[in-house]
């Protein structure tokens, strides 16, 4: 058996756990992260503990002090964790009490379950914070892509097959889009994560008068009118992990937006699309092909979307079967949550610098939108303006295309007497349906890829990011 600090062992037990049992249970390794906010839980909670009597003005001025100091000797890379002592809590509690006594008072009233529940909530609370302003970042990149290639008409897709023309600008507005949504969630998200759950105690709260509400207001979980918000039932605050999952699921699905925008990029700048020039910076070479550009950073936005959704389904697993309330289950929740932030932080702050560093190959894209084929839709609009029903005048197009075919000649290329060979309703204007830029402007409804309506979804979001 081995020796544990006592500030880790109650009176319960005769010795500590064995050397592996410790080994096996201390989250140190990775909970020390949660250290700052640690830090803050503590100082609020002896600024109440002070309120209600509990200590001395001096030995609430001695807990702070011992607090700031342990702070700092963090932040330099000075303290010295102990495994032995299990978790954060501990180690910080300790070494408290080695630099004040009264460090000894300041877990009255608490437990390391609601204290562990508030800590994750204070650095969940940051973490969105940051990546609000990093999607923000993304958003502006694809704007300003989409802004220096305006110009520039690509093929859309259906099932990766070439459909109708657009915009690159309308294709990338449309990640915008999602990624407004991303945002919305996480916002939604934010405002389940700000409650406080110190006083729950282990799960029964406590029978000594405490002050929620000061600690609440203190660690700045209030309404917009600055009222506190304070979890309802005891048992419910230590075991929740709702906002852990629905964090990381709104980030698994943020993570499977980027890869879809990866796999555009990425095709796009293989040779047989040649759409786009990703920066030299943002691909490697083949230790075998010198001719080789690879590009790997978009390939890594898009594998690691896999394991942000990895991390939501361990996280489902971990929880479903937990009877209340806390269960030491819960200690696996996070080195996901923990590696859930730092991926998609880096995927979006990834994916904003490739994006400022990407081009469009202008010649390639109008090679590619100047396919008549393109257009086939506009043509069968055509007919409908001439009074054909479109169940019809789709018939007669797909005829049309079939005789093109055949013909060996493309779309645009047939005469009047062939495009009458199968509709009547065809008159000498028909050809003009394959003016692209014309085709382009006719595209007027709201949400459309027309001229106009993407230049005021390019004006609407440089409005809205000011």
């Amino acid at each position: 058996m081995n020796k544990t600090s006592p500030v880790s062992r109650s009176g319960r037990f005769a010795g500590g756990p064995a050397a592996d049992v410790a080994q096996f249970t201390e989250s140190i390794a990775f909970d020390r992260r949660l250290w700052r906010q640690d830090l803050a839980g503590s100082a609020a909670h002896a600024k109440m503990l002070r309120r209600a009597g509990f200590l001395t003005r001096r030995e609430l001025q001695a807990i702070l002090r011992g607090l700031a100091a342990i702070g700092r000797e963090i932040a330099a890379g000075k303290f010295r964790w102990q495994p032995e002592l299990e978790d954060v809590h501990m180690n910080i509690e300790a070494a408290l009490t080695r630099r004040a006594p009264a460090g000894a008072k300041l877990h009255t009233g608490r437990s390391r379950n609601d204290q562990v529940a508030l800590d994750m909530r204070l650095w969940l609370r940051e973490q969105i914070v940051k990546l609000a302003g990093e999607l923000r970042l993304l958003q502006r990149a694809l704007v300003r892509l989409a802004q220096r290639e305006r110009a520039v008409v690509i093929p859309g897709y259906t099932h990766l097959q070439r459909a109708q023309p657009v915009y690159l600008a309308h294709h990338l507005l449309a990640y915008v889009e999602m990624l407004e949504r991303d945002a919305e969630r996480m916002q939604e998200c934010l405002g389940r994560v700000c409650v406080c759950p110190l006083g729950s105690g282990a799960l029964a709260g406590s029978t000594l008068p405490l002050d929620r509400e000061l600690v609440a207001k203190l660690l700045g979980f209030v309404d917009a009118r600055g009222r506190p918000r304070l979890t309802q039932n005891s048992m419910d605050a230590v075991s929740d992990r709702d906002f852990v999952v629905e964090f990381c699921g709104h980030a698994a699905l943020l993570g499977a937006h980027l890869s879809r925008l990866a796999e555009d990029l990425i095709l796009w700048s293989s040779s047989e699309f040649g759409f786009v020039r990703i920066a030299d910076a943002f691909t490697t070479g083949s230790s075998l092909m010198p001719q080789k550009k690879n590009p790997d950073v978009a390939e890594l936005i898009r594998g690691k979307s896999g394991r942000l959704i990895g991390n939501l389904v361990a996280l489902l697993t971990l929880l479903k079967g937990l009877p209340m309330t806390y269960n030491r289950d819960l200690q696996e929740d996070k080195e996901r949550l923990f590696d859930t932030a730092d991926t998609v932080r880096a995927v979006v702050r990834l994916c904003a610098a490739m994006l400022d560093h990407t081009q469009a190959n202008r010649k390639a894209c109008q090679a590619a939108a100047s396919d008549p084929a393109l257009l086939a839709t506009d043509l069968a609009d055509y007919l409908v303006r001439k009074g054909l029903p479109f169940r019809q005048a789709h018939h007669a197009v797909g005829a049309l295309v079939a005789l093109a075919e055949r013909l060996g000649k493309p779309l645009d290329r047939l005469s009047l007497a062939e495009l009458r060979s199968v509709e009547k309703r065809f008159g000498a204007d028909a050809l003009k349906v394959f003016d692209l830029k014309r085709a382009l402007a006719r595209r007027q409804i709201t949400g459309a890829p027309g001229t106009r309506e993407v230049a005021r979804q390019l004006a609407r979001w440089k409005k809205i990011f000011g």
